[in-house]
């Protein structure tokens, strides 16, 4: 199984994973062949990328580091929770709570916690997406810390709620697909300052939640929003959802700029290091998020390419890769499997658009 976009797929390939829609509507179902009206239809739901299976991925597993169906279920809250008329009476702890509980199982249910975001996202539910995947990193995060199951659930729910102050914000704003101006950018940092104010006042929503929703643009040198704050003057927590945050931003196509790739937002993040984040996070976060995640199409020092089959976490920039095409650019007519961390002579160069 690979990930691929809708532009780069030859008609006839499989779908690898069932693609649904947050109301739960099957928009296409995992065996079927590739179709040109298929395509079409996957991009008028503002579907770029889906999941294949051909005979170069083939077996290859992409971890699932939260069932579909928990994710699915988590958009679905914070898109009618974002969307409902009366913000205030409409937000409830205990359903928030409910949903956090079922991601933090699901994630302590993996033997070897390596965070792969898999989720299929729609360009319009990009903010329902997010919020889900900064509360499934952040979550990550935590565990790394030790945080018991009472700081990791506050710290769930903060982070599915971070960008709750958003619903404040003017839609022709928040979905400008060109540059800001200096005083639509000042509008949307107030976000942290509405989220704070509105998550404060609702009960069974603890303190860290609304720390985090006021913080989480702060930066440590004091160069972010909205109070310019410094180090210990920022909520750990909101400390983590900041690293969380840039990094789901970053690793996500936007209509005004392309996606980076995982390990380029890691290397980014980690050159920013305590400048920018707390470097105690920092440190926690390269260990449990996936430098070349699986599925990822990868180019060797020797010229040859592959796909990345197996991420090993001790070792982050030598994974296994199963090596399907030589320095030449032929398919080759047996693939072989390399692992990085016994074949020394070997290593990553490039990634492979496929």
């Amino acid at each position: 199984m690979r990930r691929v976009s809708l532009d780069k797929i030859q008609a006839g390939a499989k779908l690898a994973k069932t693609i649904v829609t947050l109301e739960g509507k099957v928009l296409l179902a995992s065996g079927a062949e590739i179709t040109e009206e298929y395509k079409r239809r996957l991009l008028s739901n503002g579907i770029s990328e889906i999941y294949i299976e051909d005979e170069i991925s083939k077996d290859i597993e992409i971890p699932e580091i939260v069932s579909d169906e928990i994710i699915n279920e988590a958009k679905r809250r914070v898109k009618l929770l974002m969307n409902k008329p009366s913000l205030k009476a409409s937000i409830d702890g205990y359903q928030i709570m409910q949903i956090v509980d079922k991601i933090i199982a699901s994630i302590l249910s993996n033997k070897d916690i390596v965070c792969t975001l898999s989720d299929i996202r729609s360009v319009d539910d990009y903010t329902f997406s997010h919020s889900v995947n900064v509360c499934i990193l952040s979550l990550i995060i935590g565990m790394g810390f030790g945080y018991c199951s009472e700081k990791l659930r506050e710290l769930g729910v903060g982070s599915i709620l971070h960008d709750i102050g958003k619903v404040m914000i003017p839609q022709e704003i928040l979905k400008k697909p060109v540059q800001l101006t200096n005083e639509e950018f000042e509008e949307i940092k107030k976000h942290t300052i509405y989220g704070h104010e509105l998550l404060k006042k609702i009960r069974g929503i603890s303190m860290m939640a609304s720390y985090i929703t006021l913080g989480h643009h702060e930066r440590m040198d004091g160069s972010g929003y909205p109070y310019h704050l410094k180090g210990e003057y920022i909520h750990k927590a909101a400390r983590i959802v900041a690293v969380a945050d840039v990094y789901d931003a970053l690793t996500t196509d936007r209509v005004y700029r392309k996606k980076l790739m995982p390990y380029e937002v890691i290397d980014y993040i980690t050159s920013l290091g305590s400048k920018h984040f707390d470097q105690e996070v920092v440190d926690v976060f390269v260990r449990y998020v996936a430098y070349y995640p699986v599925g990822t199409g990868v180019i060797l020092n020797t010229g040859e390419r592959g796909i990345v089959k197996k991420y090993n976490k001790k070792f982050p920039t030598r994974p296994e890769v199963r090596v399907v095409m030589d320095a030449e650019g032929k398919m080759l007519p047996k693939q072989r499997e390399v692992d990085l961390t016994s074949e020394l002579q070997y290593r990553i160069v490039d990634i492979w658009d496929i």
